[in-house]
């Protein structure tokens, strides 16, 4: 897998080299490219990961750029307004994490977005325990998390 990386990474410098234009457009454009041009060369071999890869890392980057986002507007609108919305709590989320590696990755993308802190992670690595600034309903949360950030991110390490 990191073969194919490596290789995508050379076949965009030499896209960018052979174009003439350093641009972060180009060098993607470039990435996307290569991919593909690997993706019809090696549609026969065995080690197909890194092609499913790539798109699942893609996708994932954008919902949590959406869900960053989403998370800022409510934290800034909470901030601006006179009234305050938050309602605070701890949630004991348990993890379906099986290395120290996916718990680490996953309580980072958990801390990333704004309004969540992880506070501990249990001595048996079965829980995460979360300071959520706007906890509603803490079974709504934790399905939240379960069905988005947890189930793509594991997606992408296993």
């Amino acid at each position: 897998m990191i073969k194919f990386f490596l290789m995508n990474l050379l076949l965009s410098f030499i896209w960018v080299a052979l174009t003439g234009s350093l641009f972060y457009s180009n060098f993607i454009f470039g990435y996307l490219l290569g991919f593909g041009v690997l993706w019809i060369m090696n549609r026969n071999e065995t080690d197909q990961r890194y092609f499913y890869r790539v798109p699942k890392i893609i996708s994932f980057f954008f919902f949590f750029l959406y869900e960053l986002i989403k998370a800022n507007v409510q934290v800034a609108y909470d901030v601006i307004t006179p009234k305050y919305f938050f309602k605070p709590g701890i949630v004991r989320y348990p993890v379906n994490t099986t290395t120290d590696f996916e718990i680490n990755i996953l309580a980072t993308f958990i801390s990333l977005t704004p309004g969540t802190l992880i506070i501990d992670i249990s001595d048996d690595k079965k829980a995460i325990y979360i300071h959520v600034m706007y906890l509603k309903d803490e079974e709504q949360f934790i399905r939240t998390l379960k069905t988005g950030v947890e189930r793509k991110l594991l997606e992408i390490l296993r």
